[in-house]
């Protein structure tokens, strides 16, 4: 990670450009170099001294094209940011340069009536967005548990599913984004409409491969949600109601299982803590009584909290996803956390994992649905003792057959699938051939 020098010409250049904000104060240049990084002490120390030589924000398209052109022409890096809600560095500087703020392009240009299309500048906070859709009968099938703040563009750059994952899957899958605008790093950027097949390299890219300046994506018919609470005295016996609710016959949003060591420590947004295990649910109004019949069936208790209150922000989605991880977080920084799909019998690699790691692991599990089939995801609360511990642990994860999807690396392979995604890189080097856009984030480039 090197530092760069702006040519006084650079900045001459930017200066210039309409319908564009510069902010070179030290203060602000590092608060927008940086994202929550630091849930990883790996990332931490990684990334802690990366910073931007300047920071802008365009207001326009115009003037994203003018700041790719003069990126372009000087060979500065350029890095892109949305809220900075992300937790791996996606948006983080490895050699400083340029940072750009889309948030500014927040514009929502069109709902499709009869599809339930929608497209969206890239800028536009989720909530904003699902606050129109709902009041149009629509919704967004996935969100981050940083709905709130988090911004479209942020979260199909850099994210990968979370709520709405139980019925849904995950971003990458086919059907979710249906096309993009997209701004090339050429000698004369150009702004470019692709769509769906080819909109799929970009999407978790990190933005290494094309500035997305607006998106189409598929949205779901609105629901009014309802929000459950289930208590389970019995570990195994949650984990079995968690795969019953999950593949019953009504439509859910969330489904989610914290240890009861979890939810001593969390919010009481979901009810008092009884000492027990707890599934967190999202379910529409037909499907309550079926699972107050699973619960009851199972002997745990059921707990109906009512309507879901998106407005006031503390809802059961809050207490979720890498909510969870905050919560966690903000009782003692010393926790981590992994990320990783288990394989089945889900209970038997739980037990072996509990066995070796006792109370440096506690168990978060959620409901998602993994091209078609129903599946659970593990976001585990995990003791910082070092990195040999960590890896020690992951190693563990691995050989019992789960799918690690590593919260602790900088690059898009590595904290997916492992692989090189081909697409992906041909798509940098048709938009981006220098290799400008957030460099060192995609090892397939490198």
């Amino acid at each position: 990670m090197k530092k760069t020098l702006l040519p006084s010409d650079l900045v001459r250049d930017l200066t210039s450009v309409s319908d564009l904000q510069i902010f070179d104060l030290p203060t602000e240049i590092q608060r927008f170099s940086r994202d929550f990084f630091d849930y990883s002490p790996i990332l931490k120390k990684k990334l802690e001294g990366c910073c931007a030589d300047l920071v802008v924000r365009p207001s326009s398209v115009e003037a994203v094209i003018s700041v790719a052109g003069i990126c372009k022409r000087y060979g500065t890096p350029l890095t892109l940011r949305g809220s900075g809600t992300g937790n791996y560095g996606q948006c983080v500087p490895l050699f400083s340069g340029i940072v750009m703020l889309m948030g500014a392009l927040r514009q929502i240009r069109s709902l499709n009536a009869f599809t339930g299309a929608v497209t969206v500048e890239s800028g536009c906070l989720l909530g904003d967005l699902d606050k129109y859709l709902v009041s149009n009968s629509r919704q967004l099938r996935l969100l981050p548990s940083t709905w709130r703040s988090a911004s479209v563009g942020g979260f199909v750059a850099g994210g990968s599913g979370g709520i709405g994952s139980v019925r849904w899957g995950f971003l990458r899958d086919p059907g979710h984004l249906l096309g993009l605008e997209v701004v090339t790093l050429e000698d004369n950027p150009q702004k470019l409409q692709l769509e769906a097949s080819d909109a799929e390299a970009l999407n978790h890219a990190y933005g290494t491969n094309g500035i997305i300046t607006a998106l189409t994506l598929a949205t779901a018919p609105a629901v009014a949600w309802q929000e459950v609470a289930i208590d389970c005295a019995d570990w195994l016996g949650a984990v079995n109601l968690l795969h019953r609710c999950a593949r019953a016959a009504v439509d859910l949003h969330l489904c989610s299982l914290l240890e009861q060591k979890i939810v001593e420590h969390i919010p009481n947004w979901s009810g008092a803590f009884m000492g027990k295990h707890r599934l967190l649910i999202l379910v529409a109004p037909d499907g309550v009584s079926t699972l107050e019949r699973l619960a009851t069936a199972a002997g745990a208790s059921f707990n109906l909290l009512g309507p879901e209150n998106t407005r006031s922000g503390s809802g059961l989605r809050e207490l979720t996803w890498n909510h969870t991880t905050l919560h966690m977080r903000s009782i003692d920084p010393d926790w981590t956390y992994l990320q990783m799909l288990l394989p089945r019998p889900e209970f038997e690699a739980i037990d072996f994992l509990n066995n070796r790691w006792g109370n440096d692991l506690l168990w978060h599990l959620e409901a998602v649905c993994q091209q078609g089939v129903q599946r659970l995801a593990a976001l585990p609360i995990v003791r910082w003792r070092g990195l040999d511990h960590l890896e020690k642990l992951m190693g563990d994860c691995r050989e019992i057959g789960a799918v690690m999807f590593n919260p602790h690396v900088i690059t898009v392979e590595d904290g997916g699938l492992g692989v090189v995604d081909v697409d992906q890189v041909e798509a940098k080097r048709r938009f981006d051939p220098d290799g400008i856009l957030n460099p060192g984030k995609l090892r397939g480039w490198m």
